[in-house]
């Protein structure tokens, strides 16, 4: 059958080759139609946090199909979306919020953009129009999002078109800035007037190289929003439930964001399902008296019936299961077992982050890269490097044998690959 699918994020050259044509899913395993499995190692997107096929969460996508396919959450409810709207609230740090619901990331940020625009029109201060994120941070691939996170590599075709008033330049710790905040002060005092929102991704921009910063630039930037009159929006779609050894990234900050965007893993990465959870104080502006400030703004499959029973059974399951306590402990033993990869010739640096390994190769390991990657595939591991870095992001609940074969298969496949000792 001749192949039809416009890929996303993937080289005309690489779809020449072909691809392997993925049947099935079990554990942290994916397996094509040739019979050949292979590890997950980055989650089918980061999204896969209970790996593939795990029987509760499939279980309820089952049991749903059969009660309540489809219903609009416009002037309607059902008694999923109302669960996981008051589950996805007492996750918070408190609980007096409101959720947007949607069907990916990306449009979970669209909304919390549009709802801090217009937070400020309701209260009567619509200059405040400025959207700004961390220079290379990502926030998902529409024109908004790309007002608000831009990376290089990726949307250089589109950066005539989206508006970037100001950025937050990535910090670099300094003996006077030990978190590398100051900068990023002075860009927000200085357009505070005219700043809705600012919008980061939490101690690590993923699509950026898998960039690590501190918990303590993050408690410095919510505490210098709140200063100024500025919403702080936490973008989680990559970071949360368990994936850095916490809830939520921003749990390392001990910070109550104004508002927060989860996907991805919201589901276990088994139905497309987004939010953005809303404090109430801000929710509360969009009343329609004295004065109509309703937020014309959703989506078809905003709160899908089917994507809320996966939704509340993948909470249950990092519940009951220990999900984040686990990958907190993981991740001690991943870093222990990369760690001999840093004193190799080739090696630039590595960088963790809970279940986040990152071996990054020096530069002039380039070329070098695909090669490492397709001998990776042939011993059944799909890698997806970003530049000359390859990253270790798999499913949470790994196995410690499987976890450190990788490792040692990533490890042994540089050396031989790159003849680096």
């Amino acid at each position: 059958m001749k192949n039809r699918i416009f890929h996303p994020y993937t080289p005309f050259s690489a779809i020449e080759k072909g691809f392997p044509n993925m049947v099935r899913g079990e554990g942290i395993y994916l397996f094509d139609d040739a019979g050949n499995k292979y590890v997950d190692i980055v989650s089918s997107w980061w999204a896969c946090a209970l790996g593939h096929g795990h029987p509760k969460v499939v279980e309820a996508i089952q049991k749903q199909a059969g009660v309540l396919q489809h219903s609009i959450t416009g002037s309607l409810t059902h008694p999923g979306v109302m669960e996981l709207a008051d589950r996805l609230a007492h996750l918070m740090p408190t609980p007096e919020r409101h959720s947007v619901f949607a069907s990916d990331g990306c449009s979970a940020v669209e909304a919390a953009l549009k709802v801090a625009i217009q937070y400020w029109y309701n209260l009567d201060r619509p200059e405040k129009t400025w959207l700004i994120g961390m220079d290379q941070g990502y926030h998902g691939d529409s024109l908004g999002a790309l007002g608000a996170g831009f990376v290089d590599g990726f949307h250089k075709p589109f950066e005539r078109i989206v508006s970037h008033p100001a950025k937050l330049p990535f910090p670099v710790s300094s003996d006077d800035d030990p978190d590398g905040f100051e900068p990023s002060r002075k860009v927000i005092e200085e357009h505070a007037d005219q700043l809705a929102a600012v919008i980061v991704e939490p101690l690590c921009l993923g699509s950026a190289g898998m960039k690590i910063y501190s918990a303590g630039y993050l408690k410095q930037l919510a505490d210098c929003c709140a200063a100024n009159d500025v919403l702080l929006i936490i973008d989680e779609v990559a970071m949360g439930f368990g994936r850095t050894g916490k809830l939520f990234a921003f749990n390392h900050a001990g910070i109550d964001p104004d508002m927060v965007c989860v996907g991805k893993a919201l589901t276990a990465g088994y139905m497309p399902l987004s939010a953005c959870i809303v404090k109430d104080e801000i929710y509360n502006t969009f009343s329609d008296t004295p004065e109509d400030h309703t937020f014309y703004h959703g989506n078809t499959f905003a709160g899908h019936p089917i994507g809320c029973a996966a939704a509340l059974a993948a909470l249950d399951i990092y519940e009951a299961e220990d999900t984040v306590e686990r990958a907190a402990e993981m991740a001690e033993k991943m870093k222990q077992w990369m760690q001999p990869m840093a004193g190799m010739e080739c090696v630039a640096e590595l960088r963790f982050l809970g279940m986040i390994g990152v071996v990054e190769l020096k530069p002039e390991m380039k070329p070098l890269i695909a090669a490492i990657k397709q001998s990776l595939f042939e011993q059944g591991y799909l890698f997806r490097p970003l530049g000359t870095m390859f990253y270790l992001m798999p499913p949470l609940v790994i196995s410690d044998d499987e976890l450190k074969a990788a490792v040692d298969a990533l490890h042994a496949t540089i050396h031989d690959v790159a003849l680096c000792k």
